[in-house]
């Protein structure tokens, strides 16, 4: 996915409606991150950065407004599902798949525990 996709991709998602009861107390929203490569990699701090700059355009600030907990199973494919589940139990109000084995993970993951709320 080019840069201005995923951009685009996550100004959506940031615009989307917020469920009353996934609201933090203080206001603060929080957005899930799961990747499938490295911290330190050069496309992750892309990302990173990319998805920082899209968030603050729209009036999302890191430590003032938003919370983004992140999860990088770095290439190991059987930590993906671990990450995702961890993930999907903060009960974030954005879930951001970075990476195919996280876009088939989270959805997986989310609607498993969904059934059992």
């Amino acid at each position: 996915m080019n840069r201005r996709a995923f951009i685009a991709l996550l100004g959506g998602a940031a615009a989307w409606p917020i469920a009353a009861r996934a609201q933090q107390p203080d206001g603060t929203r929080r957005v899930g991150v799961l990747s499938n490569i490295g911290e330190s990699d050069p496309e992750a701090q892309s990302m990173v950065a990319a998805l920082h700059q899209a968030l603050q355009e729209l009036g999302w600030v890191e430590g003032r407004n938003i919370r983004i907990d992140r999860r990088w199973a770095a290439g190991n494919p059987d930590r993906i599902g671990v990450l995702a589940r961890e993930l999907v139990g903060l009960r974030p109000d954005v879930l951001v798949a970075h990476t195919t084995l996280a876009v088939i993970a989270l959805p997986a993951i989310a609607a498993i525990i969904l059934r059992v709320i």
